[in-house]
């Protein structure tokens, strides 16, 4: 087949999502020839609850600016989050520092993207890549057409499924306990639940990742469960709980979406950063939140393997070198939100959970413990634990999580 076109560039990312834009916004910056490949036509539908941190909310008003109201669903802004724990008890948390945005990602990534003034080749399919390491060739297919990329580095932002990463480590995502996360949308005939909060169940007959917030007027309910399970099942046990437990009562649902995501890296420290002259961030490396947001975690990761790239350009060290140098604060932030001793000692979330148990009876602070650790029960069969704990100790001992942990 031949090549229709070939482009030189001195940076290709892949991926048109918030790290992203955070790594093209530092390149651009730095006057960098950098494009940024899409397989979609922008602006794309995203599948996300679009609940914002503090944190990245303040990445994008440092970084690109106030959002426009496009970018925002309706009601505009979250509270924070309320967990429901299986026995009943309820603990709402403000988000320190008020209240963010609760984004439309089809069009609040895709203002990111422009605002970085990234060049973009939307429809353009990433197919496999091969390199020296110093010079990557990335072949892949533009409306039906072979095109060929010439680039000095590669920033692998293609999100959980990083087609990236697989060219990179073919065997990684074999490897990786995979989850269905899938949500439902419901027009509201009766509901309690304060529209101003993400709300998360904390209960393991449910399943392992079970939310549900206000959107437009409608109600979405969530689930994530072991690949493999049914979402109609999971999601029918959820409106039947929900109906019985808080009151609520909705229509039926008029649409859903999904898609298969792993939380493991960020929980047990095995995150993927590249080889090479090929980064990979974002949610390709397994950063994750607690709370299943990735945005923030995304925009900071993106970020870092931008002025890594930068850093290398103007001869300091190799960029793996320098990547995993500086993604080391990242990897604390998120590894912190599931490390047992750190949550117990420190505020590593941006909800202060510890101000919200306090709160409680001692009676209702030990149901609600109890129901948490049967709650991370549900992870034992992963295997985690053990790593878990071992991870924390490190931490706690020497500072830092293991790098010879990532890839």
């Amino acid at each position: 087949m031949s090549v229709k076109k070939i482009y030189k560039v001195d940076v290709l990312i892949v991926g048109t999502g918030p790290a992203s834009a955070a790594a093209a916004k530092r390149l651009v910056d730095a006057g960098l020839k950098v494009v940024a490949i899409d397989f979609r036509k922008l602006p794309r539908h995203k599948v996300c609850s679009g609940i914002l941190s503090p944190r990245g909310h303040r990445f994008l008003i440092e970084n690109f600016g106030p959002l426009p109201r496009e970018a925002l669903h309706d009601p505009t802004s979250c509270r924070g989050v309320t967990f429901h724990f299986s026995s009943g008890i309820s603990t709402p948390m403000d988000f320190f520092g008020g209240p963010t945005p609760h984004l439309h990602r089809k069009y609040s990534d895709y203002w990111a993207i422009e605002k970085s003034r990234v060049e973009v080749h939307d429809e353009t399919a990433f197919l496999g890549l091969k390199t020296d390491g110093k010079l990557a060739r990335i072949s892949a297919r533009h409306k039906g057409e072979s095109v060929e990329y010439q680039a000095r580095f590669v920033i692998g932002a293609d999100g959980p499924n990083s087609p990236v990463r697989a060219a990179v480590y073919p065997e990684y995502s074999k490897t990786l306990p995979w989850f269905v996360v899938a949500q439902k949308f419901h027009r509201i005939i009766e509901c309690p639940l304060d529209e101003d909060y993400f709300h998360f169940w904390i209960n393991s007959k449910l399943g392992h990742y079970t939310w549900s917030h206000a959107r437009e007027g409608r109600l979405i309910l969530g689930v994530g469960f072991r690949k493999g399970g049914s979402v109609e099942e999971h999601h029918k046990r959820f409106v039947s709980y929900i109906k019985d437990k808080h009151g609520v009562r909705l229509e039926p649902s008029e649409e859903k979406e999904g898609g298969a995501h792993n939380f493991g890296p960020s929980i047990i420290n095995r995150y993927v950063f590249g080889k090479e002259n090929i980064l990979i961030t974002g949610q390709a490396a397994g950063f994750f939140n607690m709370l299943a947001e990735g945005m923030s975690c995304a925009l900071h990761s993106g970020a870092i393997a931008g002025e890594a790239v930068i850093e290398a350009m103007q001869g300091k060290r190799p960029v793996q070198e320098i990547y995993r140098t500086h993604i080391v604060s990242e990897v604390a932030r998120s590894t912190d939100q599931y490390n047992p001793l750190r949550m117990i000692f420190a505020n590593v979330h941006e909800a202060d959970f510890k101000a919200a148990l306090k709160k409680l009876s001692r009676r209702d602070q030990l149901r609600a413990v109890r129901d948490l650790i049967k709650f991370i029960s549900l992870y034992g069969e992963l295997n985690w634990g053990r790593q878990i704990i071992g991870q924390s100790i490190r931490r706690l001992v020497t500072g830092s999580y293991s790098t010879k942990r990532w890839l």
